[in-house]
C-alpha cells in the first residue's frame, strides 16, 4: 500500500533545479476563431504575429516559459531545436544519425573520436537579430567540458568515460578512458546542444543548467521573439546555416507554442484552427482522424490504428522487493491476466500500439530475438494466469495501483487493468495521487504497481536494458534505473559488457541483446504492455505537408516535445511544411 513520502523526481533527466526568471509581463488576446489564437508580447515591444506568416503548436508545455536554457530540462519548447543544436539528430524510422552541427564524426581508434565541426555556422542573438560570432571546435570542445565537470548537466552520465577532449581549428578530438561508454556518448551526440563558449564561460559557478537565458545567442533556425503567460513565439533566423548548406528554410516567419490546456479545450482550439500542430493527447482524435467526411481536415501520422508513432514502452512495473510481487510465479500470473490490446483498444481508442513481450520499441526490431520471444513470451490466457497465481505465494491480500491525479487515460488504463486481475483472482484497487508524491513513492520504494513509461526511443537496446538491471540498486534508484528494485548481477554485467562494445561490432552486441531478452522473458522484471503515442494531430486549414508514414519524402518525426524537437528530425518536418 501507498505510504507518504517526500516527493522526488526518479527519471535521469527529471532534475529539480530552481529557475531564476522574473516575471513576465504579456497580453493574451482571446481571438475569435481562424484568428491569432493569442497576442504574445514580450514587454509590449513585439507585435502579434500575422496569423497568415505563424504555425501554432500546443501540447508540449505544461507550464508559461521562464526558462531558454538549453540545459533545464524544464527550459520552454523551441528552446532545443529552434534555437539550440546538437551535432547530430537522430532519424528512428531509418534507425541512423544524421550530421548536423557536425559534419562528421567516426572512432580513428577504440578509445577516440573526432568531430568535424560544420563551418559557416553563426551565433545569432534573439535580442538584436545580429551575428555575434561563428561556431568553432572551441564551443564543441567546451560543451563536452562542461558536461564532464558539472554533475547537474542533463548529460553529464553520457561524458563519463571521456578522458579529455581537445579542439584544432574545426576538428575536436574526444579520447576515452576505458572502458568506453559507446552507447552512452552516441546519446550525447544528439542529445546534448551546442553551447556558445563566450557566454557560457562567463557565467557564475553554478549557474550553467538554471541561469534562465531570456536573451539567447544561438545557432538555430528560429530567434526567440516574445513569450507571455501563454507561451512563446520564435522568428525566422535569417543566418540559419542550413538554408545554404543544406538547402532549408520554413515558410513560416513565426512559430508560436502554446501552454496546453485541457484535453477538450486543446481539441476545441485544433479543431476551429486556433492550433496547427498538436503533441498532446487529445481523446476522440482516432474519430477525427479516421472520418472521411467531416471536413475537419485532420491528420495524424499513420492514416488508420494507431495513428501514432511509438514513443516509449508503458511497463506494468511491480516493487519486486516486496511480497508477493517478488514471486515470479505470480508476476506470471499478472502477465498472462492482462489484456493490453482490450486497454489500448479502450482507454487509449486504439491510438496506442500493444508491446512486444520484450518491450522493445518497433525501431529496435530488429535486435528482437523472435526465437526467445515465441518460445518464453506471454500472451492474454486467465487460465494460465490461475495455474501461476495458485503456484505463488500470494494470499489475497489487497494490492494498490498508484496512477498520477490528473491523468484520466492512465486511470482509465489501470481500472481495466484491476478488472482483468480481478477475474483471475488478484485484488488490486486504484488509486490516483498527485505525480510528485508518486514519484517519491516508487523513489523510495513505497508501492505496489504502477504503469512506467521510462524507457523512450534510443539508438541500440542499452538504455531499455540499463534502465532494468542497474546495480547497485541504491545508486541506481537514484538515477531512475532499476526502480522496480531487480537484482541480477549477471545481466547488470551483460549491461556493462554491452556499454563497453563498440556499437559497430553487430555480432557482438546481438549475442549479448539476445541473452538479455532471454533473461527478461524468463524473470519478468517488468511486463511490457503498450507504446505510449508521440501524440501529433495537424489541421491542414492554415498549412500543408504534414510528416505522414505514406510519404516518400517526410517521414520525419512530428513531434516537439523536448527531448524530439532538437534531437530526431522534427526540424526537418518543419522544414516541409507549406501554406495551404
Amino acid at each position: 500500500m501507498r505510504a507518504s513520502s517526500a516527493s522526488k523526481g526518479v527519471g535521469a533527466r527529471r532534475l529539480q533545479l530552481s529557475l531564476l526568471a522574473p516575471a513576465l509581463v504579456a497580453l493574451a488576446l482571446a481571438p475569435a476563431p481562424g484568428a491569432s489564437p493569442v497576442g504574445l508580447r514580450a514587454a509590449g515591444t513585439a507585435a502579434t504575429p500575422p496569423r497568415s506568416e505563424t504555425l501554432y503548436t500546443s501540447g508540449t508545455s505544461a507550464f508559461p516559459p521562464t526558462s531558454f536554457n538549453p540545459l533545464d530540462p524544464n527550459s520552454y519548447t523551441g528552446t532545443a531545436g529552434l534555437l539550440y543544436e546538437t551535432l547530430f539528430l537522430y532519424d528512428p524510422m531509418r534507425a541512423k544519425l544524421v550530421p548536423w552541427l557536425a559534419s562528421s564524426g567516426s572512432w580513428s581508434g577504440p578509445t577516440t573520436f573526432r568531430l568535424q565541426i560544420r563551418r559557416g555556422v553563426d551565433w545569432v542573438s534573439s535580442r538584436t537579430g545580429a551575428v555575434t560570432g561563428t561556431l568553432s571546435g572551441a564551443d564543441a570542445a567546451f560543451s563536452v567540458r562542461l558536461a564532464m565537470s558539472d554533475k547537474a548537466d542533463p548529460w553529464h552520465e553520457d561524458v563519463a568515460s571521456v578522458q579529455s577532449v581537445s579542439a584544432a581549428g574545426s576538428t575536436v578530438t574526444v579520447r576515452f578512458k576505458a572502458p568506453v561508454g559507446y552507447p552512452q556518448w552516441a546519446r550525447f551526440l544528439w542529445h546534448a546542444p551546442v553551447l556558445p563558449a563566450a557566454i557560457w564561460s562567463t557565467l557564475p559557478s553554478g549557474q550553467a543548467t538554471v541561469a534562465p537565458n531570456l536573451s539567447p545567442v544561438a545557432s538555430g533556425p528560429m530567434l526567440l521573439y516574445s513569450t507571455s503567460p501563454r507561451g512563446a513565439c520564435y522568428r525566422d533566423n535569417p543566418h540559419w546555416w542550413a538554408k545554404d548548406a543544406l538547402g532549408l528554410s520554413f515558410r513560416f516567419t513565426y512559430l508560436c507554442d502554446l501552454v496546453s490546456a485541457s484535453s477538450g479545450k486543446s481539441l476545441a482550439e485544433l479543431l476551429d484552427g486556433r492550433v496547427d500542430w498538436s503533441n498532446q493527447l487529445l481523446r476522440g482524435i482516432a474519430n477525427l482522424a479516421a472520418s472521411k467526411g467531416a471536413g475537419y481536415g485532420i491528420k495524424t501520422y499513420y492514416a488508420t490504428p494507431p495513428y501514432m508513432i511509438p514513443a516509449a514502452t508503458a511497463w506494468l512495473q511491480m516493487d519486486l522487493a516486496r511480497a508477493p510481487m517478488d514471486d515470479l510465479d505470480f508476476r506470471l500470473a499478472v502477465a498472462y491476466a492482462l489484456d493490453p490490446k482490450a486497454v489500448a483498444a479502450g482507454a487509449y481508442t486504439g491510438t496506442v500500439e500493444v508491446a512486444n513481450p520484450t518491450g522493445l520499441l518497433p525501431e529496435l526490431s530488429s535486435w528482437v530475438d523472435t526465437r526467445a520471444v515465441k518460445k518464453l513470451g506471454f500472451h492474454h490466457s486467465p487460465s494460465l494466469a490461475k495455474k501461476y497465481l495458485a503456484k505463488s505465494g500470494y494470499k489475497g491480500e489487497k494490492l494498490a495501483f498508484l496512477v498520477p491525479a490528473g491523468k484520466p487515460e492512465l486511470a482509465g488504463a489501470a481500472a481495466m487493468m484491476s478488472s482483468q486481475l480481478a477475474k483471475v483472482g488478484i485484488h488490486v484497487s486504484v488509486e490516483a495521487v498527485p505525480a510528485p508524491a508518486l514519484s517519491g513513492d516508487v523513489a523510495s520504494g513505497h508501492y505496489d504497481m504502477v504503469i512506467n513509461p521510462e524507457v523512450g526511443i534510443s539508438l541500440t537496446p542499452w538504455e531499455y536494458f540499463d534502465t532494468v538491471y542497474r546495480l547497485p540498486i541504491s545508486s541506481a534508484v537514484s538515477a531512475g534505473q532499476n526502480t522496480e528494485r531487480f537484482s541480477a548481477p549477471k545481466d547488470s554485467a551483460l549491461v556493462e559488457q554491452a556499454a563497453a562494445t563498440p556499437l559497430e561490432d553487430r555480432a557482438a552486441l546481438g549475442k549479448l541483446y539476445d541473452e538479455l531478452q532471454v533473461d527478461f522473458l524468463e524473470q519478468l522484471p517488468e511486463i511490457p504492455l503498450w507504446y505510449t503515442g508521440a501524440w501529433f494531430q495537424a489541421n491542414t486549414r492554415f498549412w500543408k505537408g504534414y510528416p505522414s508514414s505514406t510519404s516518400r519524402n517526410d517521414q520525419y518525426t512530428p513531434v516537439m516535445w523536448n527531448g524530439w524537437l532538437g534531437s530526431m528530425t522534427t526540424v526537418l518536418a518543419l522544414a516541409r511544411l507549406r501554406r495551404a
